[in-house]
């Protein structure tokens, strides 16, 4: 499968809807995206993972290096994820303390 992603504007976030798989052959192209949006100024970050089919580990490096890098300029990156396969990768790595992980895009930019 392959991986799609939507970017727009809410407010002074910058949301990257993703969908499809993100593992090591699609993982590139979101790395791509997150650091072409740091390079155009965009720091706060939503990437919606409602519509990913499967994140592996690749995913989940791609997602904290987009992190490290919006902290570098005193951004932040948010994650919008109610499935529980996913959740449950983010709770065995321990990224639920890494990342602030919303049940929707409205939760992510208003809190």
């Amino acid at each position: 499968m392959d991986l799609s992603l939507e970017t727009r504007s809410e407010g002074d976030w910058t949301v990257v809807e993703v969908g499809g798989e993100i593992d090591v052959y699609t993982a590139p192209k979101l790395r791509e995206a997150l650091v072409e949006l740091v390079n155009a100024g965009r720091y706060q970050l939503v990437v919606d993972v409602e519509r990913v089919d499967f994140l592996d580990s690749t995913g989940l490096g791609v997602l904290v290096g987009g992190l490290k890098r919006v902290r570098a300029n005193d951004g932040n990156l948010r994650v919008v994820c109610t499935q529980e396969r996913l959740l449950k990768i983010f709770r065995i790595t321990g990224l639920t303390k890494v990342f602030a992980v919303h049940d929707s895009v409205a939760s992510a930019v208003a809190a």
